[in-house]
């Protein structure tokens, strides 16, 4: 499709926004030139906004299955409220006696977090989930530096945690030290021990971790790293598989961050306004920021979050938790028959990884033929290549806002898609076959990509 600036023509225009009711304002400061904006009209550019929107999956579209991102339905009740007047229609430098039901909004949202993780403290200031972690790790830093254990320099990372822990730690200044998993896919203890020790800061991990996998061990983990003098971060992107049911508090953790958008339903990504809340024990309460961005939080999401807690409460949100569990499990024992999990004879929670190592092997088909193939059937693909410890590997989360009919329907398109890999390999390289856009050069995206109208 075209962009809108290829559109229309010079010195055509439309009236859709409403009389200026202020007075002018000109600081002084504005441009020397006038910025090069598009000329359409009304027709064009409703017509350019219903096309963008016929070409992107949304889940009002379909499943989007991605492992380790959550993406579940989002209650439309929370975007009414959200909507109220009386939380869109205030300003951040406002009196804040004149917003107390806001402050009140906010107040309760800390209470519930720090009820469903097991904390003491919380701050809702950070915008997502790196930001978040980013945070926690600063926290401790702060900790450890306020004792003057300076020496302790090295963050814990399983190979199996999530993928941005290594990049959040080395931008706080720290030092990454990878421990291996065990073939069942979870930490290896013995290496966990070895690797623990005068200049660990700290762990951080994913329970349960990327492969879908809670680690039994949880509790002897954090208590080698607290008896090491090191602290215990939780990264709370698998919070969905134990909302409820379980609370990091509970196993050990010191340190929380929660992705919003993952579990409690606010809309997640696409560079939109995010919030990766951070909690933590009471002795760490000091540490947490005080004024690391503009203004308090992205407050509607916020909002939407409260209105997700207050609508499920505390039983709710435990089945939230029980029917991913059950979604996933349901969904791998409908298709493991023709597709393996990796590791192999586990229990999983709300998502599991597949190989497609075989098939890449024996019939050149590789996962990401695989994922190309479920466009064509109106699924978007899983998280690909992700855990980096499983070859050829699809990441499967169903969530638990999928109906039992929709599993089914994705088991019944993955056996078909297998069979074809089998039978026509050539078919499966060339797919999708039905979606706006088929196999792009993403090398050449990746590498040479066009961030900007050129002009003629």
């Amino acid at each position: 499709m075209k962009l809108v600036f290829e559109l229309g023509s010079r010195g055509r225009r439309m009236s859709i926004l409403p009389e200026c009711d202020v007075p002018e304002y000109v600081p002084g400061n504005e441009r020397s030139t006038k910025p090069r904006l598009p000329e359409v009209s009304e027709t064009e550019l409703a017509r350019h906004y219903s096309e963008l929107e016929d070409n992107i999956f949304g889940l009002n579209n379909g499943m989007i299955p991605l492992g380790s991102c959550t993406m579940k339905y989002n209650p439309k009740i929370n975007e009414r409220e959200a909507s109220l007047t009386g939380f869109t229609d205030i300003h951040p430098l406002q009196d804040p006696d004149t917003v107390k039901g806001c402050r009140e909004v906010i107040k309760e949202t800390e209470d519930a977090l720090c009820e469903i993780t097991g904390m003491d403290a919380m701050t809702l200031q950070p915008s997502a989930g790196a930001h978040g972690e980013f945070t926690g790790l600063l926290t401790i830093k702060k900790y450890h530096d306020s004792r003057g254990d300076n020496a302790r320099t090295k963050i814990i990372v399983p190979d199996s945690a999530h993928g941005t822990n290594p990049a959040s730690a080395a931008m706080a200044g720290f030092k990454i030290v990878n421990v291996s998993s065990t073939e069942e896919g979870i930490v290896d203890l013995d290496a966990l021990r070895e690797a623990a020790g005068p200049d660990t800061a700290g762990l951080m991990l994913t329970n349960p971790n990327t492969l879908g996998i809670f680690d039994r061990n949880i509790k002897e983990i954090t208590d080698i790293i607290h008896e090491a003098g090191g602290l215990c971060y939780y990264d709370g992107a698998n919070l969905n598989a134990i909302v409820g049911n379980a609370r990091p508090g509970d196993m050990g953790f010191d340190v929380v961050h929660l992705n919003l958008h993952k579990t409690f339903s606010t809309p997640h990504a696409c560079g939109g306004p995010g919030a990766g809340p951070v909690g933590c024990r009471a002795f760490l309460r000091d540490f947490l920021p005080k004024h690391m961005r503009s203004f308090s939080c992205n407050f509607l999401v916020v909002v939407r979050a409260l209105t997700y807690i207050k609508m499920l409460g505390g039983d709710g949100l435990a089945d939230v938790s029980r029917n991913a569990v059950l979604n996933a499990n349901y969904l791998m024992s409908l298709i493991s028959d023709k597709y393996e999990t990796s590791p192999e004879g586990v229990r999983f929670m709300h998502e599991f990884v597949i190989t497609m190592e075989k098939m890449e092997k024996e019939h050149n088909v590789s996962a990401l033929d695989i994922a190309k193939m479920l466009d064509d059937y109106g699924i978007h693909p899983p998280t690909m290549y992700f855990p980096l410890i499983v070859h050829e590997a699809l990441m499967v989360e169903p969530t638990e806002t999928e109906p039992k009919e929709m599993l089914e329907y994705l088991s019944d398109s993955l056996h078909k898609i297998y069979e074809q890999s089998i039978t026509d390999p050539e078919y499966a390289h060339s797919a999708p076959h039905t979606a706006y856009i088929t196999r792009p050069d993403e090398v050449k995206a990746a590498r040479k990509p066009v961030v900007k109208y050129a002009f003629e």
